[in-house]
């Protein structure tokens, strides 16, 4: 209520132009506002919501006083929290330009995580800053000719020395390559730090010489070195030839990584490599043929030294089939079920191919994953088969097939199966045939109650819809959820209300049932349902 009658009081200024009285008025209201926040971070310390909250009011209001007592608050409470270590120096930089407070908190931050690479990251940036801030400030001395007397700046501190003191306590704390090339980004953001950036990517050379990362970062830095020369007055053709070189560059690098180190995370490197080059748009249809090419090749040779992760089947299979290499991503997607024989995913993407190239051995196929991939997680494989057996196979055949498909999939997986069972023949053998597979299917649990539900439908779309079957479906589906599911009583009641064959005498009994047979919050959830149903509000 009071930031909001401070901000109705600050437009009404705004709008007739009065700034008079802003002691007795507005400062009485902030005054009131900071004292609330207190009581309200004294009494819950740990909501770091609230905290924030008044940080955020701080800075709207300009309070630098008040906010500096608010981040030494909350930081002594919540010193756990490296990400309110780094808000606070980044505010005494940035707001009140203390790079010595800044530097203060990421010291005491650091005793308290030591082996935290975020902390360690925003220290070499504001390092770096408090530097180029330096370095500003005696170029706009230089120019201006001001005699600065005995002071004088550190050579050692403009070149980023205590960004570099930073980097090497952090390197000997903090393993990994994301942190090291994390540090190595920041230091490129600033143009005086040449001899840094050579240091770090020395140490990440020497350190990590078995690490994709590395050998990836090092490969694309062959891109941007050739981006960098100044390239006016060129035609298409050269940047196009300048292009393809860089690529080359890139790929004999990565070719020397996965010689130097033959794993499945060099060749994903590589490969996500080859493909983010292919998917960027090029007019240049030479160009874009030279990617293919390099593409499949990579995607080949990672094959034949059987390290291709299983993920990138998938993108390799669409790029044959895009270039309308069909044969060989029959061949490929073979190699793969037999590298891969037990994984679901890989059969999967086989057998929709071969669907899709309307090819002869499916059903085969459809057999030999059945036969390799364990039971439990076959549901894909089994509608994908029965879904291309409607349209490709006879009725009786594809009958068989859901048939045999409840016997081989788990029990819970079951359930789907019977509900598409259930519609198929509903949709190709009518009415009559549907009720003798309901009764049938009934007999073998699990069952869903979106079984229920689809055989309550089909009823009802019939013309003489028939109150005595509903009853039957509805009382069939309370023994399998009527202990579980409020929606169900109350539908059955409303069927017996509305149906012209209902009896409306019945709702009392079902009633009564459904208040023994439902417990806790779903007997409420029933009462509150039926007193809706009662007053014609549902």
């Amino acid at each position: 209520y009071e930031v909001n009658l401070l901000e109705l009081i600050k437009k009404r200024r705004a709008r007739i132009g009065y700034s008079f009285k802003k002691e007795e008025i507005e400062f009485s209201i902030l005054h009131r506002v900071h004292s609330l926040f207190n009581r309200a971070t004294g009494k819950w310390k740990d909501d770091v919501q609230l905290w924030l909250s008044h940080v955020a009011f701080c800075k709207q209001w300009n309070a630098k006083h008040q906010l500096s007592k608010v981040f030494s608050t909350m930081l002594a409470i919540h010193s756990n929290k490296p990400a309110l270590w780094i808000m606070a120096a980044k505010w005494e930089m940035e707001t009140r330009l203390s790079s010595e407070s800044a530097r203060h908190l990421f010291l005491r931050a650091l005793r308290f995580h030591p082996e935290c690479p975020k902390l360690y990251q925003e220290y070499f940036r504001m390092e770096l800053m408090h530097a180029e801030k330096q370095r500003k400030e005696k170029k706009e001395f230089e120019q201006a000719k001001m005699d600065l007397g005995e002071f004088s700046y550190s050579e050692e501190i403009l070149n980023g020395e205590m960004a570099r003191i930073v980097y090497r306590d952090a390197s000997q704390k903090i393993k990994g390559v994301e942190f090291q090339l994390a540090v190595l980004s920041i230091a490129k953001l600033f143009d005086f730090t040449q001899d840094l950036q050579k240091e770090i990517l020395e140490s990440l050379q020497a350190r990590y010489a078995d690490d994709p990362l590395m050998w990836d970062y090092m490969a694309r830095q062959e891109l941007e070195l050739g981006s960098q020369q100044p390239t006016e007055h060129t035609t298409k053709q050269k940047k196009v030839s300048e292009m393809a070189q860089r690529e080359e560059r890139c790929c004999a690098v990565f070719d020397e990584a996965v010689r130097a180190v033959p794993t499945e995370a060099m060749w994903k490197c590589y490969i996500t490599f080859c493909l983010e080059r292919y998917n960027r748009k090029t007019n240049s249809e030479e160009l874009k043929q030279k990617r293919l090419e390099r593409t499949l090749s990579v995607f080949s040779k990672a094959h034949e030294s059987s390290l291709l992760p299983e993920a990138l089947y998938k993108p390799w299979l669409q790029l044959l089939l895009d270039s309308s290499l069909s044969e060989k991503a029959v061949e490929v997607a073979e190699a793969a079920t037999r590298h891969f024989s037990q994984s679901m995913e890989t059969w999967q993407i086989r057998l929709q191919m071969l669907i899709q190239l309307k090819r002869d051995d499916v059903t085969q196929c459809f057999e030999e994953a059945i036969k390799h991939v364990k039971s439990k997680g076959t549901l894909p494989l089994w509608t994908l088969w029965v879904e291309w057996s409607e349209g490709t196979s006879s009725k009786e055949d594809t009958a068989a097939l859901y048939q045999r498909s409840l016997h081989a999939t788990m029990p819970a997986e079951s359930v789907t199966m019977k509900e598409m069972y259930l519609d198929w023949t509903y949709r190709n053998g009518g009415y009559k045939k549907v009720k003798r597979l309901f009764t049938s299917l009934c007999e073998n649990r699990p069952l869903s109650l979106d079984f229920f539900r689809k055989m309550i439908q089909i009823e009802k779309e019939q013309e003489s819809c028939k109150m005595l079957h509903l009853r039957e479906y509805y009382e069939r589906a309370l023994r399998e959820f009527g202990s579980t599911n409020t929606d169900l009583w109350v539908d059955y009641i409303k069927e017996e209300l509305s149906h012209p064959q209902g009896k409306p005498e019945n709702c009392g009994s079902i009633h009564w049932r459904a208040m023994k047979m439902l417990q806790g919050d779903l007997l409420e959830d029933f009462v509150s349902k039926y007193t809706l149903l009662q007053t014609g509000h549902l």
